[in-house]
């Protein structure tokens, strides 16, 4: 079996340099298919939302501030986006946590995904932190030809992506 590209130091976990497995992205890269369990433990790809415009936001765990931030936040913004707009939300945490999250969180607009199985999604985007099967805080925005139209990875586990460009790119794909 091939060895997945290593990125060492690629990502700071709280504070210490971690090693992301997988290419680092960029935009025009047509964006891998996955395979994540959603929270009814259903498996959904990128194909499920052909055609759709797709604001994949990663993040380590549902269970920590910035994630939790991160999350509510897409959530808002997501009934402003309109129907042609699906934000996804992807970690390693279990689906059972991530439904958990969010039922207290009260998050209704975002699809939380676990990659928690295979770290099959990690793998292909560059977000699976190899020293704590994680992945790392990362923005993906996927146009409706399923090619990448931004790419932000956050270079550090407490750092927020910027919203606004994500948000700014959402709303100028097609």
């Amino acid at each position: 079996m091939p060895v997945a590209h290593e990125r060492e130091g690629a990502f700071l976990f709280p504070d210490k340099p971690v090693t992301l497995i997988g290419p680092e992205l960029k935009v025009g890269d047509p964006a891998p298919d996955f395979r994540l369990v959603a929270n009814d433990l259903s498996e959904v790809s990128l194909a499920d939302s052909k055609g759709k415009i797709r604001i994949i936001s990663v993040v380590p765990s549902l269970d920590t501030g910035v994630c939790d931030a991160q999350t509510r936040r897409f959530n808002e913004e997501a009934s402003k986006l309109g129907d042609h707009v699906m934000v996804l939300t992807v970690s390693a945490d279990l689906p059972f946590a991530q439904k958990r999250w969010c039922g207290a969180a009260g998050v209704d607009r975002v699809m939380t995904l676990s990659d928690h199985r295979t770290m099959g999604f990690g793998d292909a985007y560059g977000t699976h932190i190899k020293e704590y099967r994680l992945e790392s805080r990362a923005v993906f925005v996927v146009d409706s030809s399923d090619k990448i139209v931004y790419v932000q990875y956050v270079p550090a586990a407490g750092e927020h992506p910027n919203y606004e460009a994500a948000l700014e790119a959402a709303k100028a794909a097609k």
